[in-house]
């Protein structure tokens, strides 16, 4: 298993009115860790555009131990913590630190390659396959479509806003007559 971690310096940006760093931010850092981590593996925006594919994430959950603060230096790392068999369906765990080792956050991050044509999950090419075989944590489970199946939460369909008399485009005032 090999270990990759990602360098962010805190930004006032990145922080929110608690003076910690904001929820947006964690879900920015993580995805920032990945696609630097793709790109260092040969898996960037150019070879993805070249194989047709694109990684999508279904669902994320984060769990905080300790806050961050702005100016503060911190790692992000990035393990395979699940994928199927033919890795079209992958799990990553980001694990958040402080350059003294102190770790901050843990978020878990599950998803599938998809064919960017059809716009339908696919298994990826070889070269990512090994990548991401390099990268599996000590504990890496067998994914399979039965994981995505029993996420947490499922589409529930809505009669259209528009059509429900509850939702104004514009402010509405009352008409003011003179007399």
């Amino acid at each position: 298993m090999s270990d990759y971690h990602y360098k962010f310096e805190v930004r006032w940006s990145d922080i929110d009115a608690n003076k910690h760093l904001a929820n947006s931010s964690y879900v920015m850092y993580c995805a920032q860790t990945r696609m630097a981590f793709m790109n260092t593996h040969k898996m960037g925006l150019k070879e993805l555009s070249y194989w047709g594919i694109g990684p999508v994430i279904l669902h994320e959950r984060y769990s905080f131990f300790k806050e961050i603060y702005a100016d503060q230096t911190v790692f992000v790392s990035l393990e395979i913590a699940g994928m199927s068999e033919d890795a079209s369906i992958y799990q990553f765990v980001h694990k958040f630190y402080l350059p003294d080792g102190t770790h901050c956050a843990t978020a878990e991050a599950t998803g599938v390659w998809i064919d960017i044509m059809l716009r339908k999950s696919t298994t990826p090419p070889d070269d990512i396959l090994e990548v991401m075989n390099e990268f599996k944590g000590k504990h890496v489970k067998t994914l399979t479509r039965q994981d995505l199946k029993d996420l947490p939460f499922k589409p529930e369909n809505v009669e259209a806003f528009h059509k429900r008399n509850t939702f104004t485009w514009k402010k509405d005032s009352p008409e003011k007559t003179e007399e």
